[in-house]
C-alpha cells in the first residue's frame, strides 16, 4: 500500500513540476495555486509512505519515478 502512496505522491510531484512552468515565477494566481495544493500533497504523502519504507529507499524511488515523466515534457 505504501509504494502506492508513493506513486501517487510521484504523480503530483510531475503535476507541481509542470505547474512551476506555467505559473511564470508565481506571478499567475490559478497555475501558482495548484502548484502549490500539488506540492502540499505530493510531499504529505511522501512522509506518509516514509512511516514504514525506508527513507533511502523511498526519496530515491520518489525521485526516479518522476525524471523521466518531468524531462520528456
Amino acid at each position: 500500500m505504501n509504494w502506492i502512496i508513493l506513486v501517487i505522491a510521484g504523480l503530483f510531484e510531475v503535476v507541481w513540476a509542470i505547474g512551476l512552468k506555467y505559473s511564470d515565477g508565481f506571478s499567475k494566481l490559478w497555475p501558482s495555486i495548484l502548484t502549490l495544493v500539488a506540492m502540499a500533497i505530493s510531499f504529505g504523502l511522501l512522509s506518509i509512505a516514509m512511516k514504514t519504507l525506508p527513507a533511502g529507499t523511498a526519496s530515491v524511488s520518489y525521485t526516479h519515478l518522476t525524471l523521466p515523466t518531468i524531462y520528456s515534457v
